[in-house]
């Protein structure tokens, strides 16, 4: 039986989970590729303040074609692995705009 949603994303009532891995401090902020089950994202914004976590929302925005209000952390607000909910986008979708 085939997998509803591909690895570090999962299928929410208002749209798409994404499990990932935030490496905050970056030269650019990208899609690196995933680590174990979990998709990495680089973000220039250093971990202080929530400057990482603006920049990782503001570029999940940008790419699912989304607002900004519409991507919001579920889990892990200050820590590195994170749960990150984005409204509005089945997840072939979004791993489509993220290129994954």
């Amino acid at each position: 039986m085939k997998d509803p949603a591909p690895a570090g994303l999962a299928v929410h009532a208002e749209g798409t989970v994404l499990c990932l891995r935030l490496q905050p401090r970056a030269r650019q902020t990208a899609v690196v590729g995933m680590v174990g089950e979990r998709l990495k994202i680089a973000v220039q914004a250093p971990p202080v303040d929530g400057k990482a976590n603006a920049e990782l929302c503001r570029f999940l925005a940008e790419k699912a074609g989304v607002p900004r209000s519409a991507v919001c952390i579920l889990q892990g607000e200050t820590g590195r692995d994170k749960r990150v909910l984005v409204r509005g986008c089945d997840p072939a979708t979004l791993r489509r705009h993220l290129g994954v």
